[in-house]
C-alpha cells in the first residue's frame, strides 16, 4: 500500500526530514559527496527519515541506508556541461524503483522554463504508472518568476497547484516570505509540502530559522541537500533538523545539537 511507503518517509507526527543527495547526476563530483557510502552511514545514524538519491547510489549503497526511507530520482537527461539541456525525460521506471526498495520516486516540474512541457508530461506519466505499484510520487516544483524578479509566494503557489493537479502525492518546493502568504498558499495545496534547501546558506542559524518559519506556516518537513552534506558537520546539522522538525525545538536549542 502507498500508505505503508509513506510511513517510511514521515514520522508519526506527519513530518519528515529528508536529505537530498541527487545533485551529482547533473553536476558531477561535489564537495561533501565524494564518499556516498560514508555519507549514508552518517545519515542513517543521525535520525533523519529518508534520503533522496540516484540509481547509482541506491543500487551500490542501499544496504548502508539502515531504516531510512529511499526516494529515487527517476528523471534527467543531461549534465551541467551540456550546451543545451533540452527536454528532461524519465530515465528509470517505477519497476526499477520497486526493485531497489524505493519508498517513493521524484521528478521535476519546471514551471515557466523551456523544460515545462516535458517535465509535466513526465510527471503525469509517472503518476499513471505509479498507481499500479502503489508508489508515492514527489514533484519537485521549480518556477520561473512571472515578473522576472525574485520568486514570489504567488509563483510558488501556482507551481504547487500544477503539481498536485497532475497527481503528485508530495510537493517539494521553495519557501518564500511573507510567511502569512506562504501559509495561505500551503492551505490551498492539498498534499504535503517539503521545503527544499536551495543554495548554501551563510550560517546554520539562517537555514534553521527559515525551516522553522516554513514549519510554522504548515510545511510538513524538509528535503535539504547542500546545507547538510556541504556542512563540515553533516551529522550535527541532521540532528538539528530532527530536533526542529520532529521535537519542536527552538532554533537556539536545535543549534546546540551541532556540538553534540
Amino acid at each position: 500500500m502507498k500508505e505503508n511507503r509513506l510511513r517510511k518517509l514521515f514520522g508519526q507526527d506527519g513530518r519528515a526530514v529528508i536529505v537530498a543527495c541527487d545533485h551529482p547526476s547533473f553536476q558531477g563530483p561535489m564537495p561533501g559527496l565524494e564518499d556516498p557510502g560514508a555519507l549514508m552511514d552518517t545519515l542513517a545514524a543521525s535520525g533523519v527519515d529518508g534520503v533522496l538519491t540516484t540509481m547509482g547510489v541506491a543500487s551500490r549503497f542501499g544496504a548502508r541506508m539502515g531504516r531510512m526511507g529511499l526516494i529515487l530520482r527517476v528523471d534527467g537527461g543531461a549534465s551541467m556541461r551540456a550546451k543545451m539541456t533540452g527536454s528532461l525525460r524519465r530515465q528509470f521506471s517505477i519497476e526499477d524503483a520497486v526493485r531497489l526498495g524505493a519508498d517513493a520516486v521524484i521528478c521535476m516540474g519546471m514551471i515557466g522554463f523551456p523544460e515545462e512541457p516535458s517535465t509535466l508530461a513526465n510527471l503525469a506519466d509517472l503518476v499513471s504508472d505509479s498507481a499500479r505499484w502503489n508508489v508515492p510520487v514527489i514533484a519537485e516544483m521549480l518556477v520561473q518568476p512571472a515578473d522576472g524578479a525574485g520568486v514570489s509566494v504567488a509563483d510558488i503557489e501556482f507551481a504547487m497547484r500544477i503539481g498536485i493537479e497532475n497527481g503528485a502525492d508530495i510537493i517539494k518546493t521553495s519557501f518564500a516570505r511573507p510567511a502569512e502568504e506562504y501559509a495561505r498558499a500551503l492551505r490551498a495545496c492539498y498534499r504535503p509540502v517539503l521545503v527544499l534547501g536551495g543554495e548554501k546558506t551563510k550560517t546554520e542559524a539562517a537555514m534553521l530559522e527559515s525551516v522553522a518559519e516554513a514549519l510554522d506556516c504548515g510545511a510538513k518537513g524538509v528535503a535539504i541537500g547542500r546545507n547538510v552534506w556541504g556542512n563540515p558537520n553533516p551529522a550535527g546539522i541532521c540532528r538539528s533538523l530532527v530536533a526542529l522538525v520532529h521535537h519542536g525545538a527552538s532554533v537556539d536549542l536545535a543549534l546546540k545539537e551541532l556540538a553534540g
